[in-house]
């Protein structure tokens, strides 16, 4: 009787220890091996530690449960509680998602921050209004141009197959009479050996994932923007936590931002040398290349702040005032 009575009190001990166990969804376009992905996964970690088990968030990685374009609307929609998006893909939504698309507005990691900074409030607001909450962002190391040519100017890139993956990536592709073809990053590999797409603008990071050097031997690096991508949390889901599990969420969040954007400034440099280990070309832009891509970045801050009117002018005047 006594053991039957254990054992009983035991099932219900496990019983009630599951009940008080949250898990979590957390969906990312990414693969495993990336960064982003890796820094995820520590945050995950820390949470689970943190809250000693009650919060369980499990990532998926390289758009295993939904696509880049998709993971907004899961979190928004509570399919997901919680997501990594890469925030320009959603210029079309509103003009601010997309202002660090913007080509060389801020164009290193200092003044990718201060953008950050300026832009946060508005971000926070906008979120909050579609059920969703900002944890954390990372930036991206700079982003340059991969492309079977050589080229030393923006006219090399005309009739050249141009992947975008961003309102701001297509737009460029148009400004330099390239064909855009929109690609996400979990295709990227095969669009190349395919020969869907000849030439993009992405980082180092992204080459390297992609093994963008078996099919592409040219990266010009220049430097042009640092895109963000931002872990947004669904409202609803962090206010169903308890307060210590809240905070250990904020806290884990706050990490993975130092953390993250720590790493993507370290990486930067390594992402470049393992492109040309594996037998890629790192140019430095012509003075021509950059005269043309600076063109074009002015022409596209022009027609992106008539776009986001006062709100997107406010916020670009507060980040120059920085």
């Amino acid at each position: 009787m006594n053991r039957k009575l254990s054992v009983a009190l035991a099932v219900l001990a496990f019983s009630a220890a599951a009940a008080a166990q949250t898990k979590w969804d957390l969906p990312t376009a990414y693969p495993p091996s990336n960064f982003h992905t890796e820094n995820i996964t520590q945050f995950a970690a820390d949470v689970d530690k943190a809250t000693g088990g009650k919060l369980k968030i499990t990532v998926h990685s390289n758009a295993s449960l939904f696509k880049a374009p998709e993971i907004k609307r899961a979190v928004q929609g509570g399919q997901a509680q919680a997501g990594e998006v890469l925030l320009v893909n959603f210029q079309n939504e509103w003009p601010l998602f997309g202002l660090d698309g913007q080509p060389f507005l801020a164009d290193s990691y200092d003044s990718a921050w201060k953008l950050y900074q300026a832009q946060k409030p508005a971000l926070e607001k906008k979120l909050a209004e579609q059920g969703m909450m900002l944890l954390y962002t990372v930036a991206w190391p700079p982003q340059g141009i991969f492309v079977k040519k050589e080229i030393n100017s923006a006219a090399d890139l005309k009739g050249v197959k141009w992947r975008a993956y961003s309102p701001a990536t297509a737009r460029i592709g148009e400004l330099v009479g390239a064909q855009p073809v929109t690609v996400q990053q979990a295709e990227l590999s095969q669009a190349m050996a395919t020969g869907v797409i000849e030439s993009y603008m992405s980082s180092g990071s992204t080459g390297y994932d992609t093994k963008t050097y078996e099919y592409i031997k040219n990266f010009y690096d220049t430097q042009a923007w640092l895109p963000k991508n931002a872990v947004l949390v669904n409202k609803k889901a962090f206010d169903a936590l308890s307060k210590p599990e809240q905070d250990a969420l904020l806290k884990a969040g706050a990490e993975a931002e130092k953390r993250g954007w720590e790493v993507s400034r370290k990486k930067t440099a390594e992402y470049l040398e393992l492109l040309k280990k594996n037998g890629m070309t790192v140019h430095v832009p012509s003075t021509q290349l950059k005269a043309d891509m600076k063109k074009i970045g002015d022409t596209m801050l022009k027609e992106y702040l008539e776009k986001a009117g006062p709100e997107g002018q406010a916020v670009v005047d507060a980040y120059r005032k920085m």
